[in-house]
């Protein structure tokens, strides 16, 4: 219950009325509405505790889902798809607003989790990218649908598919958006055979059918096929079939977009990182270098500067193994032809001042291996964001018109 109790406190007592009253729950013993919103919600903690066990279930099934889409990625994807932009904007609390969501306009609701769940596994491991003609329609209508759905059930050999298409939005640099339309896909996958406990609480074995889900983005403006799914051949199958049967297109696998490329050489001298200052950067700093000698790339030197450590990165290296970063990174007083060093990796810190509550800034950690790797496929959307922005600054993020990262 502390889940429940927590979600409870958090959603105002007009929003709770709202979706106990709608619910229809037999065993919810009587509320006081009226009374004040400490003592309401105290009393219905209590009586959510009391409820039978499927109607409290529900509950907690239904709380749960709701504050998924109440952190910052899910604000966005409710703002994404939700139609009455006026009342959802003027609503006060996360939680109202995805509780507001959920019960007045519940298949956007449900297209926002799909939002959600496209958005955050993008450039992820199940991500890959298509570049194919720009401005072309999405077509809806129930033939092309249905020339889809068949594909997906011959494909994966399932007669059960769903899928929903429909428009939405997503923030770019600058705070600008982008307008896309996203296809979700539900697939029944294959039985499979599991424990679990019968209505006589026996241990019994079960057969399940889980349900896969896939989603495919496609932006006019830009011609990009974005694919979130479970394998590579997965995603290059599905990609086709929106082309072919949604798009009207011919795809080719070589039409896959090209692989983000770094470079870092402008860190084999003191670099003086810019930074705009409506986003609150305190400062930025090297935490580590990996070094290859390009006539023995056998091996590596890692240079790591810990907290607290009185040397810039540069100023370590010269000290602990006499790389002169400002002479161009050679060895001073070597012997016979000087090393040439690139740096093949590097992790920056990057700090913010504190917010308006105080406390500690906080701190985004960038790691870049060149020539393809960066983990911001591992962020939240907001930090790609930022991790974008400041990549391109400084001259680090090389390719304009790059959609993805390599999937290491």
């Amino acid at each position: 219950m502390t889940a429940i109790a927590a979600f409870l406190r958090k959603t105002p007592v007009i929003r709770l009325q709202d979706y106990f009253t709608a619910g229809g729950f037999t065993s919810l013993a009587p509320i006081d509405w009226p009374k004040p919103e400490p003592e309401v919600v105290e009393s219905l903690i209590k009586a959510v505790d009391a409820m039978s066990d499927d109607e409290k279930q529900r509950v907690v099934l239904d709380a749960a889902r709701v504050a998924a889409l109440a952190d910052e990625p899910g604000q966005n994807a409710l703002q994404n798809v939700v139609v009455n932009r006026a009342v959802f904007d003027a609503l006060e609390g996360a939680n109202n607003r995805s509780l507001w969501v959920f019960l007045n306009e519940y298949d956007r609701f449900r297209k926002a989790e799909e939002v959600r769940y496209n958005d955050e596994h993008r450039r992820t491991r199940s991500w890959s990218g298509f570049g194919v003609d720009a401005n072309l329609v999405v077509k809806k209508d129930p033939m092309s649908l249905a020339a889809f759905t068949t594909a997906i059930r011959e494909r994966f050999e399932t007669p059960n598919v769903h899928v929903d298409i429909f428009d939405r939005h997503r923030v770019i640099l600058e705070g600008e958006e982008c307008e896309l339309v996203q296809v979700a896909v539900y697939r029944e996958g294959r039985p499979e055979d599991t424990l679990g406990f019968n209505a006589n609480s026996t241990l019994s074995r079960r057969i399940v059918k889980p349900v896969f889900e896939a989603a495919l983005t496609y932006e006019a403006a830009t011609g990009v096929i974005e694919v979130v799914a479970k394998t590579r051949e997965d995603r290059i199958d599905l990609t086709r079939y929106m082309a072919r049967d949604l798009l009207g297109i011919t795809l080719d696998e070589e039409q896959s977009l090209p692989l983000r490329e770094y470079d870092l050489s402008m860190l084999l001298r003191p670099f003086d990182f810019p930074t705009d200052p409506a986003d609150g950067i305190a400062g930025v700093t090297v935490k580590e270098l990996r070094l290859m000698d390009l006539g023995d790339a056998k091996e590596r030197i890692t240079l790591e500067s810990m907290s607290g450590a009185d040397r810039t990165i540069w100023q370590m290296a010269e000290h602990r193994i006499g790389l002169d970063i400002g002479g161009g990174a050679r060895i001073l007083g070597g012997v016979g032809d000087a090393a040439e060093w690139v740096v093949t990796r590097a992790r920056f810190t990057i700090k913010f001042h504190p917010g308006p509550d105080g406390g500690r800034g906080k701190s985004l950690s960038l790691t870049v291996t060149m020539p393809h790797g960066c983990n911001l496929k591992d962020m939240t959307p907001q930090e790609r964001l930022i991790g974008e922005k400041y990549l391109r600054l400084w001259g680090i993020l090389k390719d304009d018109n790059d959609e993805g990262d390599i999937l290491e």
